[in-house]
């Protein structure tokens, strides 16, 4: 927690200077190749302060388009971690799933709601942080590790809550 609360610190120190404002305003033609890196650090915890302060400071021309360019670029990398997660951590996953603790949760769920109302749910919550700027390494590895989500419908709500999350980075920083 230190570490990514020094990180928005020195994000924000970099992104506030005059010279580094220039440089992002100088890039021009270069803005959405910008918004397309600036994407895929958005979905990394410790460069998604630096990710917000490039869309805060960068005028593309078209702010929808640079969200959806953006929200491309982070759904690449929420592909990226969906297959680390999936591939390399599947284990602890199994090991999670059989605590007391997750078996009592799985049950009470069960018993309240039916499997796609609690996909829906499990859905729901994992979009809201991939959108928001929390690391998406916990919304993605909360659809690989406890759904057997389709890559279809994980690419689908990557890209759809990423792009909506940028949108509003950069209808931030037109504001400011």
């Amino acid at each position: 927690m230190a570490v990514i609360a020094l990180m928005i610190i020195l994000a924000y120190y970099v992104f506030s200077n005059d010279y580094v404002r220039g440089i992002v305003d100088g890039l021009n033609g270069l803005t959405y190749a910008g918004i397309f890196i600036a994407g895929m650090l958005f979905s990394f915890g410790f460069s998604t302060p630096f990710a917000i302060g490039f869309f805060v400071t960068s005028s593309p021309e078209s702010i929808f388009l640079a969200s959806i360019i953006g929200g491309i670029g982070a759904m690449f990398s929420d592909l990226f971690i969906f297959y680390f997660v999936r591939f390399s951590l599947m284990d602890e996953f199994m090991r999670m799933e059989n605590t007391t603790l997750a078996r009592k949760i799985r049950k009470e769920l069960k018993k309240d709601f039916g499997k796609k109302i609690r996909n829906y749910i499990l859905y729901f919550f994992a979009g809201i942080i991939i959108a928001s700027p929390l690391p998406d390494e916990l919304g993605v590895s909360m659809l690989a590790g406890l759904s057997d989500i389709k890559l279809k419908i994980l690419t689908i709500i990557s890209f759809i809550m990423n792009s909506f999350g940028i949108f509003v980075m950069l209808l931030i920083g037109k504001a400011i």
